[in-house]
């Protein structure tokens, strides 16, 4: 096998964002339909909140040991294909599932592995941009722009042909991405390369367990924990308001094109703060967003709000990816990334449940609560601010 570091005119920039264009293919699938598709085969929405909570709770139990090994591998890469590849052959198994605990099942074999490389695939990025000087923001820019197209895409073809297009989307698209994780380049610096100065006593993860740093993870947590909610039932909360189901495609295809132009010119934008100051930003969005969305409002409102996505995603995103790049040494920074994907599943345990039974009960009702739970987001990421000012990194970033 050639080395991933050759490959022509195909920088690794080019190659990465290739990649990250299918991480979230199939997730725009699930978004605009599974809910729908889950429940048109009798299964209830509690039901709904469990199928979509349980991987995720195994995410919560496996994010750090995913994270560790991926930090002793030769490369970030590596770990990343063998996840590809289990979640593509998961896939299959759909062409099987007719009830809740096959369903359940096949849905644990495919996102458990698909959420599990996202942190390693985004630590990774990250470092590699950083040591070659090149925009992070836009190769991830290029995950969004593949769920919108994919959400999109699914919306006109379900009104075109049916719920039957469904399962066969959803399996291109993981195996798609299963195939172009082999044309990854290596994240790492190659060895004939000298890595950054570091301090020969660089933080541990242990070292960093301190309450302004676990603060913003769970401030992340709790925004993201939202968006969770809104890609597993969002799609089912607007059929009970009434919304016609061709238009679950283009609501959701604007929230992630909004995402993406964020995303594009993330340069600019987040130079200008800090990355706590991000998560306030997205919390407070989402204390907006989030009300408003609970109170069933008309068609051309719901547009409006889910072009909050803007702001309320990737504000938190790279709010949480630059705190912790800041902060934690190369040779723990998928093991740290990975720590705050295991607190973001664990809340997302609780939410997805909590909400599968309150959207059952009040339906749209349900956003009143992430609206309170944005907040909270707020207030933290605020408090860890007041614990160590963002200047204050003498104690862990040495000069």
């Amino acid at each position: 096998m050639s080395s991933p570091d050759r490959a022509g005119a195909f920088s690794p920039e080019l190659r990465a964002s290739i990649f990250h264009s299918t991480v979230f293919g199939s997730t725009g699938v699930a978004s605009a339909y599974f809910a729908i598709w889950l429940s048109d085969k009798g299964i209830t929405p509690d039901q709904i909140g469990i199928i979509n909570a349980v991987p995720v709770l195994v995410l919560l139990f496996a994010s750090m040991l995913i994270g560790r090994l991926a930090d002793r591998a030769s490369d970030w890469r590596v770990m990343i294909i063998w996840l590809s590849i289990i979640a593509g052959a998961g896939s299959l198994g759909f062409l099987f599932v007719s009830e809740f605990w096959g369903a359940l099942l096949v849905f644990t074999l495919c996102y458990t592995p698909a959420g599990a490389l996202v942190p390693v695939l985004d630590a990774a990025t990250l470092r590699m941009t950083e040591r070659r000087g090149s925009d992070f923001g836009f190769v991830r820019a290029w995950g969004t722009v593949g769920y919108t197209i994919t959400a999109a895409l699914t919306g006109a073809l379900i009104g075109w042909f049916g719920a039957v297009v469904f399962v066969p989307l959803f399996i291109v698209l993981s195996l798609l991405r299963t195939g172009l994780a082999f044309q990854l380049p290596r994240f790492r610096a190659p060895e004939h390369t000298a890595e950054p100065a570091r301090a020969a006593n660089g933080p541990t993860l242990m070292s960093l367990m301190r309450p302004w740093f676990i603060l913003p993870c769970i401030a992340f947590a709790l925004i993201q924990s939202t968006h969770f909610f809104l890609g597993a039932m969002g799609a089912l909360v607007w059929k009970v308001d009434g919304i016609a189901e061709g238009w679950f495609g283009p609501l959701i295809a604007i929230s992630a094109a909004g995402e993406a132009v964020t995303m594009f010119f993330w340069r600019r934008i987040g130079a200008r703060m800090s990355a706590r100051t991000m998560l306030i930003i997205a919390g407070l969005v989402g204390v907006l967003r989030w009300f408003a969305m609970a109170l069933s409002p008309a068609l051309p409102v719901l547009f409006l709000l889910q072009a909050l996505h803007a702001i309320t995603l990737p504000f938190a995103y790279f709010g949480i990816m630059h705190f912790i790049a800041n902060w934690a040494d190369e040779d723990i920074a998928t093991e740290a990334q990975s720590f705050s994907s295991m607190l973001t599943q664990g809340f997302a345990v609780v939410t997805l449940v909590l909400f599968g039974w309150l959207v059952g009960l009040i339906g749209g009702g349900a956003y009143f609560v992430a609206a309170g739970m944005t907040l909270v987001a707020a207030l933290l990421a605020w408090w860890s601010v007041l614990l160590r000012p963002s200047h204050d990194r003498s104690e862990y970033r040495p000069a």
